[in-house]
């Protein structure tokens, strides 16, 4: 079990309407310090999970390499029997019955291949090794597993509130990744949207500033042209009279 204490946080449906339509107008972030809440919590899950396969590491019996492998086969067939366990009493609970036992269907076949695992790895061993309690960590909650657990013992640790809890928080921290990431995407090209615009419009007023200058220039040229003009027929007219 973990005791998170109580949540600081107020919990109010009428705050929480409010809070929905205030973020339609507005970006408020508060998913983003949800999300960091939790990407804390989960590394310190994450990290709790290393301790203890680093203890495991130091004070269990080392297995060679065709024995591990032996033994992880037993543990992934005995978790894979716990949760299909878990879930079909969910079903029948709910009401599910043909669902139900169908996956009871699919739980005596696995437990079919537990068995001749499990027969493999004790005839791999000592017999006095093989009564030792193999352990391993669960990857969601950090828990202790054990090779020698029953279904019913696995049962209720995938089906229990701890361990549902973490994939319901895992799944939501998933969730709020996605939908985080899509947001600063869409502001990143905001951005440069934004960026290219002003770009644009900074060439547009270049170009039309060079335009104005030359037809000033132009301007002087024509005004240049028709004083030389002017004192060319002035200088015809003085020849005239000459």
């Amino acid at each position: 079990r973990m005791d998170l204490g109580e949540c600081p946080q107020i919990h109010d449906l009428a705050l929480r309407a409010d809070y929905e339509a205030a973020q339609k107008k507005k970006d408020h972030f508060y998913d983003i310090d949800a999300m960091e809440h939790l990407q804390n919590f989960i590394a310190d899950c994450d990290r709790r999970t290393e301790q203890a396969k680093q203890r495991l590491a130091e004070t269990q019996e080392e297995l060679s390499a065709e024995v591990a492998a032996k033994a992880n086969n037993v543990h992934v067939l005995a978790e894979e029997i716990g949760k299909k366990l878990a879930k079909a009493e969910q079903l029948g609970e709910e009401g599910f019955v043909e669902e139900s036992m169908k996956l009871m269907g699919e739980i005596d076949e696995l437990r079919k291949k537990k068995n001749e695992a499990e027969q493999e790895y004790r005839n791999s061993m000592p017999a006095s090794s093989y009564q030792q309690q193999k352990l391993r960590v669960c990857e969601v909650c950090s828990a202790y597993l054990g090779i020698h657990d029953n279904d019913r013992r696995l049962a209720d640790h995938f089906g229990g509130k701890l361990h549902l809890g973490f994939i319901k928080i895992r799944e939501k921290l998933a969730e709020l990744q996605k939908t985080v990431e899509e947001r600063r995407k869409e502001k990143r090209e905001s951005l440069l949207d934004r960026r290219r615009d002003r770009d644009r419009d900074d060439r547009d007023r270049d170009r039309d500033g060079r335009r104005g200058g030359l037809g000033y220039r132009d301007k002087d040229r024509d005004r240049d042209r028709d004083r030389d003009r002017d004192r060319d027929r002035d200088r015809d007219r003085d020849r005239d009279r000459d």
